[in-house]
């Protein structure tokens, strides 16, 4: 590159393949055993990825396109694009054919990367309608090699071609590398488009080069800084900026070892089986390994329960020592947790595949903080980081022994971050702010202002003059028919801490009160039904039974008792289908899209508001009278 201040991520691939070529770099599950790739075999396959597309016409600005799961080719085919000073597009695996056609013309993506038949199906559904669209290359055969599409490649034939392209052009990708600039775009990233059509990030060079040092060396998030030593497991998709980040980038700069689940549903054991040294997770996976242990205390035996109680106990003492100091060990809780770590804390860790954490980062949202409390207890050294795509993921992070439940930590050192002063609103100014918005100006302008501040679009307010606390979505801070600003978020997530309740859309704008759609956590309750002898047959009728009914109102009334009367539930109705993607109710990241609820589920909305007069408000269980059961939530109306 021309910039000597800027190292290019391929080139930092090829610097650790010479320096440690037998190292390994990555490592991926497949048929219950991890196998090993090195360095030099993660630099060969970078480099014969580049030669093949370069062989299939991709040069400098082409949108090369990744459908798949988390895998090492999604690493080859991200740093093989690079490589050609190509553009990386990711796309959920999750993604229906409809989202998968807009972003594709979108973009103008030239070649597509798709993992299996389940994704080429997808594509082929839609393809005729995606001009720009040349090549498909599948990374798993079978059910596609016998498909007679010519567009269609294997990734087998791409490294054939990529192996013959080499052979022919010596110094090719040489004179590539030459020519690459800090301002080249490297990757869009797609934003979850909970209030619209996604929109594509651009990120250059220089952006993901800054965030690099800024989050992962300079800002004491990990201390020491991350190193070849390190662990790390890799679930999340990759095409999520958080992810990226601790994954592919994290990885070439510093040397971890990433290791690939072999699916989604091993994680849990996986991550056992691991024992990352480093790992991020979004909310909802913490929320979920949290209730994970409550489900399985309530069928262990009395024994168990009894020490888990104990444990619970200590646990607690010593979460509030360590809150009180920073997040740091005082005496009193260090020797609290020497007594319990042999009967409660190990066994914990150890199944949660968190004995050897030295730095659990959570992110991407808010999370509660009695999660982060427990975690605590166990003594897993909890931190939180607060970004987002357009500023490359940098903003505020929490550090070793300046931890503050409740905040987001304190803005990254080096960064200019300050609050409007007439809405809150979060701004940050630094060189990790994306470029704009793919073909998309005006949304750019709105974004990012002409004095180059971010408008990330969250509230915030200063805590202790130096630690950030995210109030909500601007657009999602809800105002009362009495006036009164009131933040669902910290509700939701607060009602989600239930291992019972997966979804809490909390509803109130220009009303009178608050109400909430809930959708259960269908393992967790149909573990305890079992448990309790409770028959049923789908979803939809575990979700209407009056015991379910129960526990709903009880964590509503568990959550109730943590806000002010004014932040009180009155009223909820129990969902009866699960929030899906496909019906899009939820983003590719899980989060809600509140407009689409409010439109599918506005009868049920509206029965709770029905006659307010009806419904004063104060002990839940009084408002509930003869009117708790469920109402139909599948879209159709009661």
């Amino acid at each position: 590159m021309t910039s000597t201040e800027i190292v290019w991520l391929p080139a930092q691939i090829a610097q650790r393949a010479t320096e440690t070529p037998d190292t390994v770099a990555l490592r991926e599950k497949n048929l219950g055993v991890w196998r090993d790739i090195t360095w030099a075999t993660y630099h060969e396959h970078v480099q014969l990825v580049a030669h093949g597309l370069a062989d299939l016409g991709v040069g400098a600005t082409d949108r090369v396109g990744i459908l798949s799961e988390n895998r090492p080719e999604w690493l080859f085919g991200d740093l093989g694009a690079l490589t050609l000073r190509g553009v990386t597009v990711g796309f959920y695996s999750t993604n229906p054919p409809a989202e998968i056609e807009y972003q594709l013309n979108d973009a103008g993506v030239r070649v597509l990367i798709a993992e299996d038949q389940e994704q080429v199906d997808k594509v082929m559904e839609v393809w005729d309608r995606c001009p720009a669209l040349e090549r498909v290359i599948y990374l798993e055969p079978r059910g596609v090699g016998n498909y007679s599409e010519p567009r269609l490649l294997s990734f087998s034939d791409l490294l054939d071609r990529g192996a013959a392209h080499r052979e022919t052009h010596p110094g090719f990708l040489e004179a590539i590398a030459a020519q690459a600039q800090p301002d080249d775009i490297a990757t869009l990233i797609y934003t979850s488009g909970t209030t619209g059509p996604p929109k594509g990030a651009m990120l250059s060079i220089a952006n993901i080069d800054y965030a690099i040092s800024a989050l992962l060396r300079d800002t004491g998030l990990v201390d020491p800084p991350p190193s070849p030593d390190d662990v790390s497991l890799s679930f999340l998709p990759l095409c999520h900026v958080a992810e990226r980040m601790f994954t592919i980038w994290n990885n070439a700069a510093n040397g971890l070892v990433v290791h690939f689940a072999e699916s989604i549903d091993t994680v849990a054991a996986d991550l056992a089986e691991v024992q990352p040294t480093l790992l991020f997770a979004v909310p909802r996976i913490w929320e979920k390994l949290q209730s994970g242990v409550a489900i399985r205390m309530m069928s262990a035996s009395p024994v168990k329960r009894f020490t888990y109680r104990a444990g619970t106990g200590l646990g607690q003492r010593i979460a509030e020592a360590r809150i009180s100091n920073g997040g740091e060990h005082t005496p009193v809780s260090r020797a609290l947790y020497a007594l319990g770590y042999p009967l409660v804390f190990r066994a914990l860790r150890d199944k949660l595949g968190l004995r050897k954490v030295r730095a659990a980062i959570s992110g991407a949202a808010p999370i509660s903080p009695d999660v982060l409390r427990f975690f605590s207890a166990l003594g897993v050294p909890m931190f939180e980081a607060y970004g987002m795509t357009e500023n490359c993921a940098v903003a505020t992070a929490s550090r070793r022994g300046r931890v503050k439940l409740g905040t987001v930590g304190e803005p990254i050192p080096g960064i200019e971050l300050q609050l409007d002063e007439k809405t809150g609103e979060i701004l940050t100014r630094h060189p990790g702010n994306f470029v704009g918005y793919w073909r998309k100006p005006e949304a750019t302008e709105k974004t990012l202002d002409s004095e180059g501040w971010l408008h990330t679009g969250d509230v915030g307010e200063w805590v202790d003059g130096t630690y950030i606390r995210i109030v909500d979505r601007l657009k999602d801070i809800i105002i009362t028919a009495g006036g009164k600003n009131i933040s669902p978020s910290e509700i939701e997530n607060q009602l989600k801490t239930s291992p019972f309740v997966k979804e809490a859309v909390v509803i109130g704008d220009k009303r009178p009160y608050l109400t909430a759609l809930v959708g259960i956590d269908f393992d967790s309750v149909s573990d305890w039904a079992a448990r309790k002898g409770l028959q049923y047959t789908t979803y939809r009728d575990l979700s209407t039974k009056p015991e379910v009914l129960d526990l709903v109102r009880e964590a509503i009334l568990a959550t109730n008792d943590r806000f002010a009367r004014v932040e009180n539930i009155r009223k909820f109705r129990v969902l009866l289908k699960e929030l899906d993607h496909d019906d899009g109710e939820l983003t590719a990241t899980q989060k809600v899209r509140r407009t689409a609820l409010a439109d599918r589920f506005g009868y049920l909305i509206e029965d709770m508001y029905f006659d307010n007069t009806h419904h004063p408000g104060g002990d839940l269980s009084r408002v509930y009278t003869g009117d708790a059961a469920a109402s139909v939530a599948e879209g159709s109306g009661a």
